[in-house]
């Protein structure tokens, strides 16, 4: 038998190397549209289209609709208050659902998070008012006993082997019980409104330049990042973006950020709530995208098999998962309590849960798993409280609400149901 191996070995001399260009050209047709300017663009565009890659683009389009539709039913839409309000409000599902995102990628659902962050809202309120705890360490005890109980769901669902939604419905009753029961037959602990939770969303940055500030950071942020990465893709030989390209993105992030800016200083200032929100998306989005741990919980969502075969850990990357899951959730339920000043019966019931899980999808991350990024939570839940807070300028009932934030969702799990058969049928999935 002739054992010898037939295939040039990896150091071996390309003897064509424009054979070899144009043949990556086709295999990989970015590199074609850096070369064709607009016309590339146009190209690129319909193949992703033709690929069901639509990204952001569904949900973007949708917030340009809702605000178009609202602003010309009451022009008080797009004033600077309302928006104001309605960044301050968008930030406590906003945090959980970047936890609900990362066990979204395992392709993993967390019921548990509404009633987690009604007992996180209880623990403060118990420490600090009734046993007069320093608030900062009862803020502490209250985020650990978020990550310990999500770690306790990742336990059983990890190493027991426990379907992750029957742990996560069973951790719903019992710690609404538990919140419940610390707080209660009064039912209701006031929190002292100057205090740290008070001031999560109370609390603005008067000064002009704090909101202009945040918004040239952002910008060079932006671009110091593309344009270092682009280097090292282009060191490396791999597909990265020209010059123009960056800058032309970089110009429209500022449009953005500025006339936020501008809009946030025609009210009360720039509120610390979303200065929190979006320093948590940064950091989760580069945890995600730039680490090892990151790419551990993408290959997860992939395939939980060849994951293991890769030498991951399997049981220890879940259970960490659904602690960042606890760890969000209970910060979230500090905003709700900051929010309404109080510690109550109600906090983490309702609707809650399910804005929270909305607010994921409609952003932009699958059900089935290893697709999304953290800043699809800003994304959703953008369009959840848009759509709560024109409605309400409307006075329309609350059924309606519910019915209209219910057929947004259907209809973004639609989209991403009928994106993965096309990705399929085009090879991508």
């Amino acid at each position: 038998m002739n054992t010898e191996k037939t295939s040039a070995p990896h150091d071996a001399p390309v003897v064509n190397p424009e054979a070899a260009h144009d043949a990556l050209t086709a295999v990989d047709p970015r590199l074609l549209v850096r070369e064709q300017g607009l016309a590339g663009y146009v190209s690129e565009f319909k193949r992703k289209m033709h690929a069901g890659d639509l990204g952001s683009m569904p949900v973007v389009v949708g917030l340009i609709l809702i605000c178009v539709i609202f602003q010309s039913m009451n022009s008080q839409f797009l004033s600077a208050q309302n928006l104001s309000n309605i960044a301050v409000t968008m930030v406590a599902t906003g945090m959980m659902a970047v936890g609900i995102i990362f066990v979204l990628l395992l392709g993993e659902i967390d019921l548990s998070v509404g009633s987690v962050s009604g007992v996180s809202g209880a623990i403060v309120a118990v420490l600090t008012v009734t046993h007069g705890m320093n608030e900062w360490l009862a803020v502490l005890v209250a985020i650990v006993s978020g990550a310990a109980i999500g770690a306790i769901h990742g336990f059983f669902f990890a190493r027991i082997g426990a379907p992750a939604f029957a742990v996560t419905l069973a951790g719903l009753l019992f710690w609404l019980g538990f919140m419940l029961q610390l707080l209660g037959d009064q039912g209701t602990i006031n929190l002292d409104s100057d205090g740290i939770v008070g001031k999560l969303t109370t609390y603005y940055f008067s000064d002009v330049a704090a909101a202009y500030g945040l918004a040239a950071v952002a910008v060079a942020g932006f671009f110091l990042s593309s344009f270092f990465d682009n280097r090292r893709r282009a060191a490396a030989g791999i597909p990265s973006r020209p010059l123009v390209d960056i800058v032309v993105r970089t110009v429209l992030l500022a449009v953005v950020a500025f006339a936020a800016a501008a809009m946030f200083n025609q009210y009360k200032g720039l509120p610390l709530a979303l200065v929190l929100f979006l320093a948590v998306l940064v950091i989760t989005d580069f945890v995600l995208r730039r680490t090892t741990y990151g790419r551990k919980i993408f290959a997860l969502g992939g395939s939980v098999e060849a994951s293991r075969r890769a030498g991951i850990n399997v049981t220890a990357v879940r259970v960490s998962v659904f602690a960042i899951a606890g760890t969000f959730a209970a910060v979230g339920g500090l905003f709700w309590a900051s929010k309404i000043a109080a510690a109550n019966q109600s906090a983490g019931a309702g609707d809650l849960l399910m804005n929270v899980i909305a607010a994921a999808v409609i952003g932009g991350t699958s059900l089935f798993g290893g697709r999304g990024r953290t800043w699809n939570a800003l994304l959703g839940v953008m369009v959840i409280v848009s759509i709560q807070y024109g409605l309400a300028l409307e006075s329309i009932a609350t059924p309606i609400q519910y019915m209209i934030t219910g057929g947004v969702l259907l209809a973004t799990v639609v989209i991403d149901s009928v994106t993965r058969k096309t990705q399929r049928t085009a090879g991508r999935a």
